[in-house]
């Protein structure tokens, strides 16, 4: 019931949250030669370079399953999505304080126009992962899973623990203003303690029990079930729906009650 009049008030006012997001997407390309493909070959060099690191010069074979590029190109892409959408919701009231203090718009809406934007880029950049899953299943090196059905529920999970996430960070960062400083901190070290580069079979069995706590990590494990089935894991799944619907119920509440605060600060 927390979470009911929120979610109306944000539906209600779905064009305006459509309008926003074309904008925000029209803004970020509009000054760039290529364009979106910006959004792929940024998470494609990063996964490139640590492929080459681990396989190559550390010859860590054992980190994450085979074939280790489709392995780490799935994280790579999931983690850019969720950081980018940590990094700007944190600011989300902050850079339209003019439009949040003037019009009688949902707040919320400003957090979830940014995880809608980012959710969009995210979606553009899978055909290069499904062109690499193509190779590796015509060579012979993987196979498609029926666990490939997790993948858009992976999408959900992650687009509802963005949103919630968001919801905490972007009060916060109003009346706290070292929150961004914090935000960029933690995702450098959440980056390691996800399972992006690595698969949690590679981690100490105690380690394995504290990244049940990283709801993150079963939702990469539902985006790789489809080509790396022993990579699922029930119960870390379990955690992440769990901890995703918590952050939600916790984001809502905070960013309600910090509401009024923030509109007398900006």
């Amino acid at each position: 019931m927390i979470l009911l009049p929120q979610a109306r008030g944000v539906i209600a006012r779905r064009q305006v949250l459509d309008t926003l997001v074309r904008r925000d997407l029209r803004v970020r390309y509009a000054s760039s030669a290529i364009g979106y493909l910006w959004t792929i070959i940024d998470p494609l060099a990063m996964a490139l370079i640590y492929f080459v690191v681990f396989t190559y010069i550390f010859e860590a074979r054992r980190v994450g399953y085979q074939p280790y590029v489709l392995f780490i190109l799935v994280g790579v892409l999931a983690w850019q999505w969720f950081s980018q959408c940590a990094t700007e919701t944190s600011r989300a009231l902050l850079a339209e304080a003019r439009l949040v203090r003037s019009t009688n718009l949902p707040r919320e809406l400003w957090v979830v126009r940014i995880v809608i934007a980012k959710g969009i880029e995210f979606l553009l950049s899978l055909p290069v992962l499904a062109g690499f899953a193509i190779y590796f299943i015509v060579a012979g090196q993987t196979t498609v899973h029926y666990r490939i059905l997790l993948f858009p529920l992976a999408i959900g999970l992650q687009f509802l623990l963005s949103v919630g996430l968001g919801l905490i960070l972007a009060p916060v960062t109003v009346i706290f203003t070292d929150m961004p400083r914090i935000v960029r901190i933690a995702l450098r070290m959440g980056f390691y303690a996800t399972p992006i580069i690595y698969g949690v079979h590679a981690a100490p069995e105690f380690l394995q029990k504290i990244l049940l706590l990283n709801p993150m990590a079963g939702i990469l494990e539902m985006y790789r079930g489809g080509f790396f089935p022993h990579e699922l894991n029930i119960p870390s799944i379990i955690s992440s729906v769990v901890i995703t619907f918590v952050t939600l119920v916790a984001g809502t509440i905070v960013f309600r009650r910090l509401e009024a605060p923030v509109l007398k600060e900006i």
